[in-house]
């Protein structure tokens, strides 16, 4: 599987919201420039395979990986993939649910194959990061307009009041 990415559009609020989403599917040969992403990142989804419980109990070294390496404000939600495969289950939905409550993240149940909550899941993640940066731009026009005008300057006059020569750089 190779790293790659692609744009992804939906409307929230009756805005067209667009992400670049970058898709590494795990790969620890990837481990070394993901973490260059994290610092430009709003969000993450992080996927596991509902049939390998081994992707599932890989979720909390990416997600102390996320924390460590992203800004405290990113938005992080958690999918289990594969619902289609449910007859070879070794993930409990129910597992799922508790890890991503107890690590406050929102969760789904997903179907790359069958495309069942896939558009849910960016839905949810975008309105989430989409409400969260509203807010922040809110903030700061709401700070900007209460800190009234900008403060008048104090003149300083500077003189040479110890008479010195002047001189000049660079003079044969």
């Amino acid at each position: 599987m190779m790293l790659f990415y692609q744009v992804w559009g939906v409307e929230v609020d009756g805005k067209t919201i667009k992400a670049q989403i970058w898709d590494t599917a795990g790969q620890e040969r990837y481990r070394a420039i993901t973490s260059a992403y994290y610092r430009g990142a709003v969000g993450a989804l992080l996927v596991y395979d509902i049939t390998k419980r081994q992707t599932f109990d890989n979720v909390q070294r990416w997600l102390r990986e996320l924390r460590d390496h992203a800004d405290s404000n990113i938005v992080i939600m958690m999918a289990g993939n594969k619902s289609d495969l449910s007859h070879l289950r070794a993930v409990q939905e129910e597992d799922g649910k508790v890890l991503a409550e107890k690590e406050g993240l929102s969760f789904l149940e997903t179907s790359a194959l069958s495309a069942v909550n896939i558009e849910e899941a960016f839905r949810t993640i975008l309105t989430e990061i989409y409400h969260i940066i509203s807010k922040k731009a809110l903030a700061a026009q709401e700070a900007a307009a209460s800190a009234g005008p900008p403060i008048q300057g104090t003149t300083i006059n500077v003189s040479d009041a110890g008479g010195s020569t002047r001189r000049v750089c660079c003079s044969t």
